[in-house]
C-alpha cells in the first residue's frame, strides 16, 4: 500500500507539473484551483489499485509499474500534442496516430522541453532502486475485499470530484463545449475514458443509421443552397484547375512587410491582380485534423469531426462525393495530387481513392534524398519543379492540387535556401520569427511555379485556386506575435485568436476580362467547392453541401467554427461571449441584435450536427445524386502513376489533349526554372532520412 501510494502521489504531482506548465486550461477563482488540484487523485487512484487484485508480489510489481508507465505515456503524449495543437489528445487521435505519425520526427523534437524529464525520472529512479533492491518486494497479500474497499473508494471521490464540478459546470459531460473543461475539471484520464466511450458510441450510431437520418440533412442542405451569380457563373468553364494548397499560411502575411521588406511579394502582386479574385474575411475551420479538415472541405464541402481527423479515422470506408468524381463524371476532369510526403500521411492513401482522385504523385515519385526534404516532405521548390514530368503528361482540362509542406511547423529551413537579403523578426521567439523565413520561400516557390504556366501558356488554360489550410502560429504564441501585428501582447485576447483563423483565398483567372478583386464577404472552407464549381458553370444544387457560393446574394456569412464558436460580419461569439468586430470589445446588443445573434447560433449548431451525423454515419450510402456515379476505390492505384498516363497518351494518339502531346511531343521540364540549390549540387551529407511510402513498392 506504501509503494502504491508512493506511485499515485508522484503521478498527481507530475500532472499539476502539466497544468500549470504545459497545459493552459483556463482556470479562474479558487473554486477552480481547488478543483484542479483534486481532480488527478481518483483516477490515479482508481488505475493504480486495479493492481491490488493481484495477491502475488511477483506480479503486483511488474503490473502497477506498468500501469505507472502507461499513464505517465498518455499525460506526456497530450503534452506534445498539446504544444502543437493546443488540443488535447482523443481516441479518434489516437487510433489514428499510426496514420499520421510518419514524418513527424523533426516536429514533435521540437516540440520537446528540457523540463520534460520531470515527466519520466520518477520512474527510472525508481526502477533502478528496484533493481538494486534498494526497494523490497512485500509479500504480504491484500485481500479481494480490501482491493474492492479501494476501489470503491476511488469512486466515490471521483463521484464527489464529479459533483463539485458541476457545482461549477451544468452539464460538463452532456455537453463538450470544450475538451479542456472536462480535463480542467475531472482529469486526463477521465476525460480519456469519456472520449473512449463517446467513440464506441458512435460506432453503434453508424450501424444504426437508416436513410430517414440523410433525408433531413438533404432537406437542410436543399434549403441552404445559394443559387449562382450569373455575373459569375461558368466564367472558367473548361479551364483546368490548379488547387495550391499553402501549408499553415495565414492571411495577415498577405501585404506584410518585415524591416521595411514584403513577406511574400509574388503573392501580394497575384492578390492585387486584376484577374485575381481574392477574399480578405476567409476563415479557416479546421478541427483536430487540421490540413486533413482543409481538404476535406475543399472536397466535399462537409465539415470535419468534432474529434480527430475525419480523413484518418473514417476515411477509409466513407462514402464521399467530392470534386475529382463530380468534375470528372460532369465534365471529363482528370484528377491529381501532387505531395511529397509519404501517401499514407493523414490516410490519403484510402481517402484518395474514396474521393476518385486517379493520380496520387506522393514521395515515392520524387528524389527526397539528402537535404531535399524536410521532416514532412519535399521541400517546395523541388515539389514543382519535379511535378512537371508528370503534370504533363495528364490529359486535359485536369483538377489538381499541390500540397505544399516547407512552411510547417518547426518552420526549419536549411540556410542554403534562405534568402540572404530578407531579414526576419527579431521576437526571441523562434516559432514567430522563423515562421516568416519560411513563408518567403513558399512565396519564392509559388512565383517559379507561376512563371512556368505562363511562359508554357498553360495560365491562360486554367484557374488557379490558392487557399491557406489552417493557423501557422498557434495560439499559445499569439502573444509573442502581437507586437509583429502592432497589437500589445497584455492586451490579446480570445477575439484576437479569432480574427486570426483568417487564410488566403484567391481565384486567379488569367484573360478572365480583368475584373477581379478584393471581396469582402465573409467566408470559410466549407464554402470553396460550391463556389468553384460554380465558376466552372456546374450547378452544385444535386449535391449535399453545406457551404454556399461566396459570389451568390444569397451567400450565408455566418462562418462556423469547430468549437461552435462563429462570426459574422459585425459579430464574433466564442464561448458564448459576443464581440463587436469594429472595436474588439465585449458587443452592448440590441434586443433585435441578440435575437439574430441566437438565430445564427442555432444554425451554427444544426450545421455541425447535421455535417456530423453524415460523416460519422457515412449516411451518403443511402444517397446518389442524378447522374452520378458512386466511387469504387478498387479501380485506383496509385502505383506507376507515370507509366499508365503515358499509356493513355499513347491510346488517345492525335486525340491526346496532355501538355506533353499539345507541345509536339516534346517536354516541358526545361521550361521551368528553379534556384533551388538542391539541384545545382549533390547533398547527401545530411543526417535527414529519405521519405519513401512503407506501403508502395515504387521509388
Amino acid at each position: 500500500m506504501g509503494f502504491c501510494a508512493l506511485l499515485v502521489i508522484l503521478f498527481w504531482l507530475k500532472t499539476l507539473f502539466a497544468y500549470f506548465t504545459d497545459f493552459r486550461l483556463g482556470v479562474t477563482g479558487l473554486y477552480q484551483y481547488a478543483i484542479l488540484l483534486i481532480n488527478p487523485l481518483a483516477t490515479t487512484m482508481l488505475v493504480f489499485t486495479l493492481a491490488f487484485y493481484l495477491k502475488r508480489s511477483r506480479f503486483f510489481y511488474p503490473v502497477i509499474m506498468a500501469l505507472d508507465v502507461l499513464n505517465t505515456l498518455l499525460l506526456y503524449l497530450n503534452v506534445i500534442y498539446y504544444r502543437e495543437f493546443t488540443d488535447l489528445m482523443t481516441i479518434a487521435t489516437m487510433t489514428g496516430y499510426s496514420k499520421v505519425d510518419q514524418g513527424l520526427s523533426g516536429s514533435s523534437l521540437a516540440l520537446t522541453n528540457i523540463h520534460d524529464i520531470f515527466y519520466w525520472v520518477d520512474i527510472v529512479i525508481i526502477l533502478l532502486l528496484m533493481v538494486f533492491r534498494r526497494i523490497k518486494f512485500d509479500p504480504r497479500a491484500i485481500s479481494h475485499r480490501l482491493a474492492f474497499a479501494f476501489t470503491s473508494l476511488s469512486v466515490l471521490f471521483f463521484g464527489l470530484n464529479l459533483m463539485f464540478a458541476e457545482f461549477s459546470r451544468p452539464q460538463l459531460l452532456g455537453r463538450t463545449f470544450d475538451r479542456s473543461y472536462i480535463v480542467k475539471y475531472l482529469g486526463l484520464d477521465a476525460f480519456t475514458g469519456y472520449d473512449l466511450l463517446k467513440s464506441q458510441h458512435i460506432d453503434n450510431m453508424r450501424k444504426s443509421a437508416t436513410k430517414t437520418e440523410l433525408d433531413t440533412v438533404k432537406k437542410f442542405t436543399d434549403s441552404h443552397y445559394a443559387a449562382p451569380n450569373p455575373k459569375m457563373f461558368g466564367i472558367a468553364k473548361g479551364r483546368n484547375v490548379i488547387v495550391i494548397h499553402l501549408e499553415s499560411f495565414q492571411q495577415f502575411i498577405i501585404d506584410k512587410k518585415v524591416n521595411g521588406q514584403e513577406v511574400t511579394p509574388f503573392l501580394n502582386s497575384l492578390y492585387h491582380g486584376k484577374d485575381t479574385y481574392a477574399f480578405d474575411n476567409f476563415f479557416h475551420q479546421v478541427g483536430q485534423g487540421k490540413t486533413s479538415d482543409a481538404e476535406n472541405m475543399l472536397e466535399t464541402s462537409t465539415y470535419g469531426l468534432p474529434q480527430g481527423s475525419l480523413f484518418a479515422t473514417l476515411g477509409s470506408d466513407n462514402t464521399f462525393q467530392g470534386a475529382p468524381a463530380i468534375l470528372n463524371q460532369r465534365a471529363g476532369y482528370t484528377s491529381a495530387v501532387f505531395h511529397g510526403n509519404v501517401a499514407s500521411f493523414w490516410n490519403r492513401n484510402n481517402v484518395y481513392k474514396n474521393l476518385g482522385f486517379q493520380y496520387f504523385f506522393d514521395a515515392s515519385y520524387y528524389d527526397t534524398s539528402g537535404d531535399k526534404a524536410t521532416g514532412y516532405g519535399l521541400k517546395d521548390k523541388l515539389l514543382f519543379h519535379d511535378s512537371i514530368k508528370y503534370l504533363q503528361t495528364l490529359q486535359q482540362p485536369f483538377y489538381v492540387k499541390y500540397i505544399t509542406v516547407t512552411n510547417h511547423f518547426p518552420y526549419e529551413l536549411d540556410d542554403e535556401d534562405k534568402d540572404p537579403n530578407f531579414q526576419t523578426t527579431n521576437t526571441g521567439n523562434s516559432t514567430v520569427d522563423n515562421y516568416f523565413v519560411t513563408a518567403h520561400y513558399l512565396d519564392q516557390s509559388l512565383q517559379q511555379f507561376f512563371d512556368y504556366l505562363n511562359k508554357t501558356g498553360l495560365a491562360n488554360k486554367s484557374i488557379i485556386m490558392i487557399y491557406g489550410d489552417h493557423y501557422g502560429i498557434s495560439n499559445s504564441e499569439n502573444e509573442h506575435l502581437a507586437p509583429v501585428l502592432g497589437k500589445s501582447a497584455d492586451k490579446w485576447n480570445d477575439f484576437d485568436n479569432a480574427q486570426l483563423q483568417r487564410v488566403p483565398l484567391m481565384f486567379v483567372i488569367p484573360g478572365s476580362g480583368g475584373h477581379g478583386g478584393i471581396y469582402h464577404q465573409y467566408g470559410g472552407e466549407i464554402d470553396v467547392l460550391p463556389t468553384l464549381l460554380h465558376l466552372l458553370g456546374i450547378s452544385s444544387k444535386r449535391y449535399i453541401q453545406f457551404g454556399t457560393d461566396l459570389f451568390s446574394p444569397q451567400h450565408d456569412q455566418v462562418v462556423a467554427f469547430r468549437n461552435h464558436d462563429f462570426v459574422t460580419p459585425n459579430f464574433t461569439s466564442i464561448n458564448g461571449t459576443i464581440y463587436n468586430n469594429k472595436t474588439g470589445k465585449v458587443a452592448k446588443l440590441t434586443k433585435a441584435q441578440r435575437k439574430q445573434l441566437k438565430k445564427d447560433a442555432k444554425l451554427v449548431e444544426k450545421e455541425l450536427r447535421l455535417s456530423d451525423s453524415l460523416n460519422q454515419k457515412n449516411l451518403l450510402r443511402f444517397y446518389t445524386p442524378k447522374g452520378f456515379k458512386r466511387i469504387n476505390p478498387k479501380l485506383f492505384n496509385y502505383s506507376n502513376g507515370l507509366k499508365k498516363a503515358k499509356k493513355i497518351e499513347k491510346e488517345k494518339g492525335r486525340k491526346s489533349t496532355s501538355i506533353f502531346s499539345e507541345n509536339h511531343d516534346q517536354s516541358t521540364v526545361d521550361d521551368f526554372s528553379t534556384d533551388a540549390p538542391e539541384l545545382n549540387h549533390s547533398s547527401t551529407d545530411s543526417n535527414r532520412i529519405k521519405i519513401t511510402n512503407p506501403d508502395s513498392g515504387n521509388k
